[in-house]
């Protein structure tokens, strides 16, 4: 008999955030590493031209991905809101269409990536040899994407649950084999043997957790005989809650790419953008790699409550998540505000010029941090509950329009410069983390109602 953690809507907050939280973010840390390892084995044994062609290769492939598995969300709000109900059967079905989902949406994702990645390669103006090498990595990566998709699909099923640590252990699983599969298929294949390792080690842990799954041992299972009838209801409720956050990850991407754009355009753009590589995507990942593992807590939390009837416990998990947020983002900010320097130098960083932008950027991000951190959980609430259109609309106005208006604005009265960048990203988060707290704070997402037919004949 299946059991569901009812700790999550009955016990003290603080435990079930963090028992919750850990798990993710400790898995978000070893992918990250996995990543600076696969760079660094790429540079050593073939060159910085496989390094680009990797970066290419990614940048393009995870518009895509981010899309596809944050459609995960929809199905996470239904697992979560079931859960908080104790409907087993109903979290059962809306896994097994979510799996059913994930093969149809590999199969059209594959045949379209192998045609289309010359010309996604052509659209990022990918130098000739850094093309010739990003080619056969796109097209492994597109694919052998179902192993992928599977494995996020899983890993957010058993956190919507209320499992953290089976996707722990499962994502540990997948960076050992990725990391085992590329110290030989690296040094013999380049940049396409590090596709070939990734999707291989992603098929393998896929399947394994598609064997725990029907194994009938774990908080999640699908009953035999299999049924691969669709259940037309359960498939547009997935896309009805996820689509938002799939056109939320597309928005964010583009975000980044054009503030990118308007470094560009400054006198030392070099010096800029290597300061914003290190000081916001790496370094700055200190604070959101906690935060999206506060996040994915949160969701759960305010979810299963929700469906249990409970949403002050909604309310108050929320609040918990982001009191620990916040204590995490004081202790990284005061790093960058005494270190700065020795922070940035990890990463070879001994230019004066850079070291001078960098630390500038990282008083800026010191207080970012603690804004984003709040911005995040509160959108993990938001997302929970069901409430998907709000996070997609905030991150729209924060993140999109009023930064990059910002930033032409001061590019037009007296030139731009590194500081209004900094400035701009700073309102962003300001923004996001105000309107996500008052939107949450309306209460409108009480009313959001989940529920599924009967299931189809056959099933």
């Amino acid at each position: 008999m299946q059991k569901f953690d009812r700790s999550i809507v009955d016990g003290p907050l603080a435990s079930a955030v963090w028992k919750l939280a850990w798990p993710t973010m400790l898995q978000n840390v070893i992918a990250g590493l996995q990543g600076i390892i696969d760079h660094a084995m790429v540079g050593h044994y073939v060159g910085y031209t496989s390094n680009a062609a990797i970066g290419v290769s990614w940048q393009i492939f995870l518009v895509v991905i981010v899309f596809i598995a944050s459609l995960y969300s929809g199905m996470g709000v239904l697992v979560a809101r079931f859960t908080g109900a104790g409907e087993a059967d109903k979290v059962n079905r809306v896994v097994q269409q979510a799996f059913l989902t994930s093969i149809f949406l590999s199969v059209v994702l594959a045949i379209a990536g192998y045609v289309l990645a010359p010309y996604l390669l052509d659209v990022v103006r990918a130098a000739p040899e850094v093309k010739a090498a990003a080619l056969p990595f796109l097209r492994t990566m597109f694919v052998g994407n179902v192993g992928m998709l599977v494995f996020f699909m899983l890993g957010g099923a058993f956190r919507a649950a209320g499992d953290a640590r089976t996707p722990l252990r499962l994502g540990i699983g997948a960076t050992v084999l990725n990391a085992a599969f590329n110290v030989v298929l690296i040094p013999r294949y380049g940049a396409f043997g590090a596709a070939l390792g990734t999707v291989t080690a992603n098929l393998i842990v896929a399947a394994i957790g598609n064997a725990m799954v029907l194994s009938g041992k774990y908080a999640i299972r699908v009953p035999r005989p299999l049924s691969f009838a669709p259940d037309w209801a359960i498939i547009r409720s997935i896309f009805r809650f996820g689509l938002p956050t799939g056109l939320q990850g597309i928005a964010m991407n583009v975000a980044g790419v054009l503030l990118l754009r308007f470094m560009g355009a400054l006198e030392h753009s070099a010096a800029v953008q290597a300061a914003y590589a290190v000081g916001y995507t790496e370094l700055f990942s200190l604070i959101t790699w906690t935060s999206v593992g506060l996040m994915s807590a949160t969701a759960t939390i305010a979810g299963q409550n929700l469906g249990a009837g409970k949403p002050e416990r909604s309310i108050a998990g929320a609040w918990v998540a982001a009191r620990i947020g916040l204590g995490v983002a004081l202790v990284v900010g005061l790093a960058f505000v005494a270190v700065p320097s020795a922070l940035l130098g990890i990463f070879g960083m001994r230019d004066a010029h850079v070291l001078e932008i960098g630390s500038q950027l990282l008083r800026y991000l010191t207080v970012s941090g603690f804004f984003v951190t709040v911005a995040l959980v509160y959108n993990g609430a938001l997302q929970g509950t069901g409430d998907t259109k709000s996070p997609f609309y905030i991150s729209l106005i924060s993140q999109i329009i009023v930064p990059l208006s910002f930033c032409a604005a001061m590019e037009a009265l007296h030139g731009l410069r590194a500081t209004d960048i900094w400035t701009a990203i700073v309102i962003g988060h300001v923004l996001r983390c105000t309107l996500g707290v008052l939107r949450f704070r309306q209460g409108k997402w009480r009313q959001i109602r989940v529920d599924l037919g009967a299931p189809p004949a056959g099933a």
